[in-house]
């Protein structure tokens, strides 16, 4: 952790980390940082996390308060969803593509891209089947 005028600011690592962990909690097993190729080159997804037939591309953003972070954020959506897409055929199976997002930018799907916020995080994974029918995933 990084320490910024009396405040711990966590790394975008720790960040990372902490998004694993809580998966983990919610008894899902997790791959971290998973590096995959294909025919359209090399890319990695920060949390592949699986539980039961359900597999979570989990990607972690932790954007600082000085960015046009709702454009970025859906940029990195578009690229999320497009990268979760490549996975899935290489897995063979859906791959569900999650951005976890530090800050909550109230915008929670973009392009096939579900965004959490993180303090949301516990209750979406709880809440897991719920959310997905309500975001179109509904054959899960």
């Amino acid at each position: 952790m990084k320490e910024a005028k009396g405040t711990v600011d966590p790394t975008w690592q720790d960040f990372e980390v902490k998004v694993k962990e809580i998966l983990e909690g919610n008894d899902f097993n997790t791959s971290f940082r998973v590096v995959f190729r294909d025919g359209e080159g090399k890319a990695e997804i920060d949390v592949v996390a699986e539980r039961y037939e359900t597999v979570l591309c989990v990607d972690a953003k932790r954007y600082n308060r000085n960015w046009h972070r709702r454009s970025a954020l859906k940029r990195e959506a578009e690229k999320h969803r497009k990268r979760c897409l490549r996975f899935s055929r290489l897995l063979g199976r859906r791959a569900i593509p999650v951005i976890v997002s530090l800050i909550d930018d109230e915008l929670y799907l973009h392009e096939g891209c579900i965004i959490v916020p993180f303090k949301a995080l516990n209750d979406f994974l709880l809440n897991l089947h719920y959310y997905l029918v309500e975001f179109g995933y509904s054959e899960i």
